[in-house]
């Protein structure tokens, strides 16, 4: 593929941020997940490089804004405010809670049907697909080339739909997540006190899993996408250590039919160039819990108690699952307890009063896991898959995202995302737990893992192309 010049953009894209992607045709049309300033997760997430100028007016300037989920690297308040008076496009998220409350700030809000094409100027079109774990992926119809943004989403059914569009496109782009994995809870302690260090430590090449999953898709190029962040609180920097440089995406990378890009360009729909975009680190800084509210001597107070305890409770799958959790706040533990007199099972959460109360009022307890600073200590027999399935995708997906808290409300909430698919819904489900149970015994990232997950790609490789 040539370079082009510098110059102005007639129809194309530019990769820069996380997970920002900028579409033009004759003027800056679409912008997706634009986290361009503040922090994210409590503080604890920066940007590690800087949004150019010439990207940050394009960016202000777009018509459309496309937020895929509500973390807050994708939907982030402070970047938000700059949009306000746009056209906001959502996924068809179950629960809308992302639609009802931007729609109470009085924007401009239109849900895009899932899997139906909708085009928003005469060289530009996008379908979107949302799944069941409050995910989405947006395609992008550029002049003819097809853009794939999967951002942070794993396949949950939509992956043979799409490849049979990417068959269509002779240009095609697969823009995802990769990366050795610390963009989760990894903050883990053993009952002794001791860390755990996380399987990001491995650091397994991650040149190696792109060239899978582009093998599977069949597209022509790749892009570093959603994996952009620095740790920058005295509580979570520690994490550094575990993040993805722009450098490791490529180390392990072979593959015959597919082009690794660098993570930030700025790509030509017309004459099919591209050049680099070089935007400068951001200065690193390390700073203290106390500048985002948090004191990790500051104890909870008895409502506090009342209105966590009310949270967990809530949720009906956790009583199936747990004996209890303990909530250790300024050196005091806490304990919600869902069985009587059975103390075998169960978690310690130890984090600072103000980050856990804000999740709690607000009900977005993701934002704790992955901002890492919350130190997270499993009791009792676990599988190697730790807080999956049992606790993570019942709190932070179903019930905190999908309004799905009660064994009823979780299953009419898969219920329709059967309707939208039932096939690929149930080959997702059947290979989703039958993965689960695999990683019970072997681990995530194991020797027998990573075999397996080779096998696993070659076969969807195979089925693409039925």
């Amino acid at each position: 593929m040539r370079q082009f010049e510098a110059g102005q953009m007639d129809v194309g894209f530019d990769t820069i941020g996380n997970a920002t992607l900028i579409c033009y045709d004759r003027v800056p049309t679409l912008v997706t997940d634009p986290w361009i300033t503040d922090s994210a997760y409590f503080g604890s997430w920066t940007l590690p490089y800087v949004v150019p100028d010439e990207q940050m007016e394009a960016i202000k300037a777009c018509q459309y804004v496309w937020i895929s989920h509500a973390h807050p690297d994708h939907l982030n308040a402070g970047s938000f405010n700059l949009f306000r008076g746009k056209r906001i496009l959502l996924p068809d998220h179950q629960g809308g809670r992302i639609r009802n409350d931007l729609v109470e700030q009085g924007c401009h809000v239109q849900v895009l049907e899932n899997g139906v094409w909708l085009k928003v100027s005469d060289r530009i079109k996008l379908l979107c697909i949302s799944d069941y774990n409050q995910d989405a992926i947006l395609l992008v119809d550029i002049n003819g080339r097809l853009i794939v943004n999967t951002n942070d989403a794993s396949d949950l059914g939509w992956s043979r739909f799409v490849r049979k569009i990417i068959k269509h496109y002779p240009i095609s782009f697969l823009l995802a997540l990769s990366g050795f994995g610390d963009s989760d809870m990894i903050n883990f302690y053993g009952e002794d006190g001791v860390a755990i260090p996380p399987s990001s430590a491995k650091k397994i090449p991650v040149g190696r899993s792109i060239a899978q999953l582009t093998g599977s898709y069949d597209t022509k190029y790749f892009i570093p996408f959603s994996s952009m962040h620095r740790y920058q609180r005295e509580d979570s920097v520690w994490a550094n250590q575990y993040i993805t440089t722009l450098a490791d995406h490529s180390v392990g990378f072979e593959s015959k039919t597919t082009q690794l890009l660098p993570a930030f360009i700025r790509y030509d729909c017309a004459h099919d160039t591209f050049k680099e975009i070089n935007p400068p680190k951001t200065p690193e800084r390390i700073l203290p819990p106390e500048q985002f509210g948090d004191n990790w001597n500051e104890q909870l107070e008895r409502e506090d108690v009342s209105q966590i305890d009310k949270y967990f409770k809530a949720i009906s799958h956790l009583e199936k699952v747990l004996d209890f959790i303990n909530v250790r706040v300024g050196g005091k533990d806490n304990i919600i307890a869902f069985k009587a007199n059975a103390f075998k099972r169960g978690i310690t959460f130890e984090v600072p009063r103000h980050s856990l109360m804000v999740t709690i009022k607000h009900e977005i307890f993701d934002d704790l896991l992955i901002g890492n600073f919350m130190r997270t200590t499993l009791h009792g027999k676990w599988p190697k898959s730790n807080l999956y399935p049992d606790f993570t995708p019942f709190v932070t997906k179903y019930a905190d995202n999908g309004r799905a808290k009660t064994e009823e409300e979780v299953e009419l909430y898969f219920d329709a995302y059967k309707r939208r698919s039932l096939e690929d819904f149930l080959i997702q489900r059947f290979e989703k737990k039958s993965r689960e149970i695999f990683r019970r015994y072997v681990g995530k990232d194991s020797q027998i893992d990573r075999v397996a997950k080779r096998a696993y790609w070659i076969l969807k490789k195979c089925e693409g192309k039925l």
